[in-house]
């Protein structure tokens, strides 16, 4: 008797493939790598951290780095000015909730004299950096004008849109007003019952308006 057989195919489930995942957009892994840099640096100190230990912080390879910093030095500075962009936020955002001089200075000076030791401290190593090295110094100089750029034009809308007396132009007073919160927050960092929180905002009074009790 012939006996016929039939192969019958599985019907067991077949996994689907897997997707790909999606390769994260560029803007997005430059805020990684940025953020990562801030917890290194913050860690580490400027001169021990390594762009390897930012790519792995950020969960990138080194390459990824690459693609958007230069080199150290380069992440630093957008590091930087990253920071900068954020307390001048901070300050005009302070300023659109009030209008009177005195609550505006307050303001002002309330928010230069937000204390961080650690993104001060990171500052002074890397400025000691700049001033020892000529390329880094460019490099700096530039970061810096362009902050000062953007602080000017703050502050000339600030004398624009209230009844101050001062013998200070815009770009003059941004400077000193700079050189104030970088210098008092130096002066607080080993010693922070020196600088008192109202200081800078008592200061900016006699700059903007010298003839008030």
């Amino acid at each position: 008797m012939l006996v016929c057989v039939t192969s019958t195919r599985s019907t067991a489930a077949i996994p689907p493939t897997p997707g790909r995942v999606p390769r994260p957009r560029k803007e997005e892994v430059r805020e990684r790598v940025l953020r990562a840099a801030g917890e290194v640096f913050a860690d580490r100190g400027f001169a021990a951290a390594s762009l390897d230990q930012v790519a792995a912080a950020a969960g990138f390879t080194k390459g990824a780095v690459y693609s958007n910093f230069g080199s150290k030095d380069e992440l630093f500075l957008a590091l930087m000015e990253a920071e900068g962009a954020r307390r001048i936020d901070a300050v005009e955002a302070a300023l659109r909730t009030t209008g009177d001089l005195s609550g505006a200075l307050a303001a002002v000076g309330a928010e230069l004299s937000r204390r961080d030791s650690t993104w001060q401290l990171l500052f002074l190593e890397f400025w000691q950096r700049a001033v020892r090295d000529a390329e880094v110094r460019r490099a700096f100089v530039a970061s810096r004008r362009t902050l000062r750029a953007r602080v000017t034009e703050v502050v000339e809308r600030f004398l624009a849109e209230r009844p101050v007396r001062t013998g200070w132009d815009a770009p003059s007073l941004t400077v000193v007003l700079l050189a104030l919160a970088n210098g008092l927050a130096v002066e607080a960092l080993p010693d922070p019952d020196a600088v008192s929180g109202d200081l800078l905002s008592r200061v900016l009074a006699d700059l903007v308006d010298p003839e008030q009790p």
